[in-house]
């Protein structure tokens, strides 16, 4: 579906959207339940574990236990990510992953600090190259489809809750109807506690090797959680002018990191993503700790298009898929549509974890390429990452 890092555009991926759906005997819309207990789920396996990061060492040493540790499965992942983009890229995309993986190891003067050092040292530790590293870096840039709430409950209390789906395009085994990419990105998911001085700074949910942010919580202040937004002028040009030299705009994971570190309010935060260039367009739904605090900030590559605030929404809640909120969504993919129909039969008094979760847990919200839910409650600081899985009758997307 992205035209980032396929030859196709939109036009031209429709039919091949509309084949895996009528390989699986679906047609669209999709009609689905809204389901009603999938809250907790059953598999106390699927609830990722925790992993510490300490900012007070030396980048080259915060990811490096962990490097270690899923090294090989970082590799078998990097190996599969450019086989599918060579499969479904043109010359151009070729051009760049020959580029990085030669030119590689002399970039980490081209990547701001601290990232360039915790790449390079996820690369020694897990026996790759950098520029193997930052190829593996820049696929979750642009590859993420996804669904993401915040909702605020009778009392005032806001929850912020997402689906990350990845892998779309990715290898689909037809057999098992699930994609290759998916499937073998689960094992890798965890969440981090970001700390300094042995206190959380904040907590982020992270695919192992990847050190951008797509799903945070900074404890009392704010939520954040990025969705990827289909643009002509899109990430694939931006990765383009970055190994040009163009160096204006930044990582989408380096500017929600931090955002997260450095900004100490809902409005900061807000006004950080709205106006900060950037190398792809984007969504940041973004959460705050008081009544009313929730946006969508759609982005184009240089400032933001459009601020769509709670209150203009749902009233009591808002929620992006992948698609601008006052355009209609992809019809083979509109997720949208179930997503507020489940949420307004949820109601707000029945606005917490149980029943978002199970808004995200109704299907099509809940696809094969669905990795995981997020759950974060800002004045608790928590955060609850589960492992998705959609069994059949499920739709591919």
């Amino acid at each position: 579906m992205t035209n980032l890092c396929l030859k196709m555009n939109k036009a031209a991926i429709i039919p091949v959207l509309m084949v895996i759906v009528f390989v699986q005997g679906q047609v669209p819309p999709f009609k689905e339940t809204c389901v009603t207990n999938a809250y907790p789920p059953s598999e106390k396996s699927h609830l990722v574990p925790t992993y510490v990061l300490n900012l007070d060492l030396p980048p080259t040493q915060r990811w490096q236990n962990l490097a270690k540790d899923k090294g090989s499965q970082i590799k078998m992942l990097l190996k599969k990510f450019i086989e599918f983009a060579e499969d479904f890229g043109n010359g151009t995309v070729n051009t760049i992953i020959n580029y990085l993986n030669k030119q590689g190891d002399s970039m980490d003067t081209t990547l701001p600090q601290p990232y360039a050092d915790e790449m390079r040292g996820i690369a020694t530790a897990s026996g790759l190259g950098l520029g193997e590293v930052i190829i593996y870096n820049l696929f979750y840039e642009v590859f993420t489809v996804c669904t993401s709430i915040v909702a605020e409950d009778n009392a005032g209390k806001l929850f912020h809750a997402r689906n990350l789906d990845f892998g779309l395009f990715l290898g689909w085994d037809i057999k098992n109807h699930t994609w290759e990419i998916t499937e073998a990105l689960r094992p890798m998911i965890l969440n981090v506690d970001y700390q300094k001085g042995g206190k959380t700074v904040f907590k982020a949910v992270h695919y192992a090797g990847y050190i951008g942010i797509l799903t945070a919580i900074k404890p009392g202040v704010f939520t954040l959680s990025m969705n990827e937004r289909f643009d002509l002028n899109g990430g694939f040009i931006g990765i383009i002018e970055w190994i040009l030299g163009l160096r204006s705009g930044q990582w989408m994971g380096f500017l929600t990191r931090d955002t997260l570190l450095y900004s100490n309010s809902y409005e900061e935060a807000k006004k950080n993503l709205t106006m900060t260039q950037m190398l792809a367009p984007a969504y940041f739904i973004v959460g705050g700790n008081s009544t009313g605090q929730g946006c969508v900030i759609t982005r184009d590559r240089n400032k933001a298009v459009n601020v769509w605030n709670m209150a203009d929404a749902g009233k009591w809640y808002i929620l992006e898929t992948n698609y601008d909120h006052w355009k209609s969504p992809l019809f083979i993919d509109d997720r949208r549509t179930p997503a507020n129909r489940c949420m307004q039969n949820m109601t707000q008094n029945n606005v917490g974890w149980p029943g978002i979760f199970n808004v995200l847990s109704s299907k099509p919200v809940l696809n094969k390429l669905t990795t995981y839910t997020a759950l974060m409650q800002v004045n608790a600081g928590t955060l609850e990452t589960w492992l998705q899985y959609c069994p059949d009758p499920c739709w591919p997307f």
